[in-house]
C-alpha cells in the first residue's frame, strides 16, 4: 500500500516523453520492413459489407461493452510513444465490421479480441467462434441478420478451449433451444475439460496478469492501450459457456446443416483442444489459432503450461500438405483472412518455419549451455521468416518464445549451483542495493543509464531499489520512467501493456482490477474433482491445524460423491469412495458452488430442504473457515503484500 506521503509525492507524476534514445529504437527495429507493403490493408478492408450505425454496445445496466468509436484515433503516422510496427498492428485491427470472405462465408472482425465467422447453412447460420462476451454477440448478430437475413442459428462451433472462442454463445443461441436439440454445438475432443481447467488451478494469478497482459487498466490511446496485438482490444460483458452436444474426437469430414466441413484435430497446439475447418465447397480454410497475422506466444505472459513449439509446427506441416493446394482463402480466428492459393500457402509454411526454427534452435542452444536468457538474447529469425509481417512480435516475441521452449524442456532452474537457493525478491534487493552505496548511488547509476539510453539496466537497477525500500518515492519515478521507454519501443503488444501497466502502478499505486464477468456456466461445468482442485489450493493450512477432519460430499443430481480428508496441511478428495465420514453433506453442486461464492448461507440452504447433514455439524462449520480468498489486486512491480 502506498503511504500518505508516498501518494502525495507521486500524485503530480506523470508519464514521460519518448527520449531520443527511444525515437532511434524505434526506427532501428523496423529498419528493413517494408511498409509500403499495402496487401494486409488491402485484405482487411476486403469485403466489407456494414458496420453498426450505433458504435456503443451497452449491457443490459447501461454500462459500455464495447465503444467502436475508440478506433478512429488509430490512423496516420504512427506517434512517438508507439513502435511503428505496433502501430501499423494497430490501425489494421481497428477496422470493424461484418465483412464478406467468399460465396457464403462471413466474417464479424474488430468487435473483440477475436473474429466470428457466420456460414450460411441449408436451413440457417451456422455460427464459428461466438466472441468472448453475450453482449458483443448478441450486437453483431443483430448485425448480421439485419444484413444477411433473418435466420436461426442452427449450429455454432468452437474452434478451441480459450474464453474469447466461446464466451458470447448466449449471445448467440438459446441454451434451452440446444438443451432441446434444435441448436447443435459442436467442438474438439477435450474441449470441456481445458475450457474450464485451465483458470481453476491459478486462475487469480493468470486473472491479475492478464490485466496487465492486454491493458486492462490502461486508458486507451498512443499513450496508453493501442493494441492487444491479437485483436483491437477484448469486450467487455458477460462470460458464458454453453457446453458442446457433439465432440469431434476423429479427422475427417462433417455435414452440419447441408455443409460438408473437413476437420482438423490439432490438440497440443496453440490450445490443449483445437481444430482447423476446411470448406471444399468454397476452398476455404479456416486455421483456428494455430495460423495468426502475428507471431504467436509459445508462452503467453499472462501464464499458462508451456506449449509445444515442436508439436505447433508439425500440424502446420500437416494442415500445409492437406489444405494448402486446395484453398483460395484462409480465415483465422483472430486479424484478416488472406486470398490466393500461393498466398495462403506461403502464409502456413513461413509461420510454420518460424515456430519450428525457434524449436530447433532454442534446444541446439540449450544443448550447447545456454540458460533461456542468454538464447533469448542470441536468437534471431533468418531474414526471409522475420521480414514477413505475419511473423513479426505483435503479440508473441522471439525472445519470450525462446525462453518458453527452454522452460518446456529444463524448468526454471538453469543449471547454476547458485539459483538452487535464490534468496526472495526483497530481501536480495536490500543486499544488493546496500552493496551498491545506497538507494542514492544505485538511482545514479540508473540515470547514466537512461542517458545512454539502456532503459533495461535501467529498469533493472531501479527494481532493486523499489523492492528494497517501496516507499521511495525518486527510485518509483524514476522505474515508471523506464518502463514507459521500454514501452514506447515494444513491438509486441503484451509487452507494452506490461511496462506501461507497471508504470501506472509505481505512478499511482494498484489500480483494482475490473470486477469478473465470468457467468455461473463456467463454475457450473467444473467437475466434482475439478471444483476441490480448487479448494485444495486455498486452503490454510495453519487454521486446520494438527487435526484431521473428514467429509462426504454427496451430489444427488451426479449420482457422485467426494470423500474429503484434511490432514498434515493438504485436502485430498476422492470421488466414489466408502469409507467413513465424521460428517455427510447432501446438497447439489450448484448449491455448493453458491455456498462457495457467499450468495447463500447453510442456513438457508437447510430451511429449503436444498441441504441435508449426518454425523457432526461442527466439522463442516470447521471446514469452511479453512480456506482463504486470495486478493485479487496484488502488486507486480512492488513487493507483494507478504513479503517474504
Amino acid at each position: 500500500m502506498l503511504s500518505l506521503t508516498l501518494a502525495l509525492a507521486l500524485a503530480t507524476a506523470a508519464p514521460e516523453a519518448p527520449t531520443p534514445a527511444t525515437r532511434a529504437a524505434n526506427a532501428a527495429s523496423v529498419a528493413g520492413l517494408d511498409f509500403a507493403d499495402t496487401q494486409d490493408f488491402d485484405f482487411a478492408a476486403r469485403g466489407f459489407v456494414a458496420t453498426l450505425a450505433d458504435p456503443v454496445i451497452r449491457a443490459a445496466d447501461g454500462s459500455i461493452v464495447r465503444d467502436l468509436r475508440d478506433e478512429a484515433q488509430f490512423t496516420g503516422p504512427a506517434p512517438a510513444t508507439v513502435n511503428p510496427s505496433l502501430w501499423r498492428n494497430a490501425t489494421l485491427l481497428a477496422r470493424h465490421g461484418l465483412f464478406k470472405v467468399t460465396e457464403g462465408i462471413w466474417q464479424i472482425r474488430g468487435f473483440d479480441l477475436s473474429n466470428m465467422t457466420i456460414v450460411a447453412g441449408r436451413t440457417g447460420w451456422i455460427v464459428i467462434d461466438p466472441l468472448t462476451t453475450a453482449e458483443a454477440a448478441a450486437a453483431v448478430m443483430a448485425l448480421v441478420r439485419q444484413h444477411l437475413g433473418d435466420r436461426p442459428v442452427v449450429a455454432m462451433l468452437y474452434t478451441h478451449s480459450h474464453a474469447d472462442h466461446f464466451g458470447g454463445g448466449r449471445g448467440v443461441v438459446d441454451a434451452a433451444a440446444v438443451k432441446a436439440g434444435r441448436v447443435a454445438v459442436y467442438a474438439p475432443a477435450g474441449f470441456l475439460e481445458h475450457a474450464v481447467s485451465e483458470n481453476v488451478i491459478a486462475g487469480n494469478a493468470m486473472a491479475r496478469r492478464a490485466d496487465y497482459m492486454f491493458g486492462n487498466l490502461l486508458a486507451r490511446g498512443p499513450a496508453g492501450l493501442v493494441s492487444a496485438g491479437i485483436g483491437p482490444v477484448r469486450a467487455g460483458g458477460t462470460i458464458g459457456l454453453i457446453a458442446p452436444t457433439v465432440e469431434i474426437a476423429a479427422d475427417g469430414p462433417v455435414i452440419i446443416d447441408g455443409v460438408s466441413i473437413d476437420i482438423q484435430l490439432t490438440p497440443g497446439t496453440e490450445a490443449p483442444a483445437e481444430m482447423n475447418l476446411y470448406f471444399p465447397a468454397q476452398r476455404a480454410v479456416l486455421m483456428a489459432e494455430n495460423v495468426n497475422a502475428s507471431l504467436h506466444n509459445v508462452l503467453t505472459p499472462r501464464g499458462a503450461l508451456v506449449r509445444d513449439a515442436k508439436g505447433w509446427a508439425d500440424y502446420l506441416t500437416a494442415a500445409l500438405r492437406r489444405f494448402g493446394p486446395v484453398s483460395d482463402v484462409m480465415l483465422t480466428s483472430h486479424y484478416w483472412p488472406r486470398w490466393g492459393q500461393a498466398v495462403v500457402a506461403d502464409t502456413i509454411g513461413r509461420q510454420r518455419d518460424a515456430y519450428k526454427f525457434i524449436h530447433d534452435q532454442s534446444v541446439r542452444l540449450m544443448n550447447a549451455g545456454l540458460t533461456g536468457p542468454e538464447i533469448a538474447e542470441t536468437l534471431t529469425l533468418p531474414p526471409v521468416l522475420a521480414r514477413a509481417w505475419f511473423n513479426r512480435p505483435n503479440y508473441g516475441s522471439v525472445k519470450f518464445n525462446a525462453r518458453a521452449v527452454y522452460q518446456r524442456y529444463m524448468g526454471f532452474f538453469d543449471g547454476n549451483p547458485v539459483s538452487l537457493d535464490p534468496l526472495p525478491r526483497a530481501d536480495e534487493a536490500r543486499r544488493v542495493v546496500a552493496a551498491m552505496g545506497g538507494a542514492a548511488k544505485v538511482r545514479g547509476l540508473a540515470a547514466a543509464a537512461r542517458k545512454a539510453g539502456d532503459e533495461r539496466w535501467a529498469a533493472r537497477l531501479l527494481a532493486w531499489a523499489v523492492f528494497a525500500d517501496p516507499q521511495d518515492s525518486a527510485s518509483r519515478t524514476a522505474l515508471a520512467g523506464a518502463y514507459e521507454q521500454l514501452g514506447w519501443r515494444a513491438e509486441t503488444a503484451p509487452w507494452r501493456d506490461f511496462y506501461l501497466s507497471g508504470a501506472q502502478e509505481l505512478r499511482s499505486g494498484i489500480k483494482a482490477s475490473p470486477p469478473s464477468n465470468a457467468s455461473l456456466d463456467l463454475a457450473r461445468a467444473l467437475t466434482p474433482d475439478q471444483l476441490f482442485d480448487s479448494l485444495a489450493v486455498r486452503l490454510v493450512p495453519e487454521r486446520a491445524g494438527g487435526a484431521s477432519i473428514v467429509l462426504r460430499f454427496v451430489f444427488p443430481e451426479l449420482k457422485a460423491s467426494q470423500l474429503v480428508t484434511i490432514a498434515n496441511g493438504v485436502l485430498i478428495h476422492e470421488s466414489g469412495v466408502d469409507a467413513p465420514a465424521q460428517v455427510t453433506l447432501t446438497l447439489t453442486k450448484d448449491a455448493l458452488l453458491a455456498l462457495l461464492a457467499r450468495r447463500t448461507s447453510a442456513a438457508e440452504l437447510l430451511g429449503k430442504g436444498q441441504l441435508q447433514i449426518a454425523g457432526d455439524p461442527s466439522v463442516a462449520a470447521r471446514f469452511a473457515t479453512l480456506f482463504e480468498v486470495p486478493p485479487r489486486d496484488f502488486p507486480l512491480v512492488t513487493p507483494p503484500l507478504a513479503t517474504p
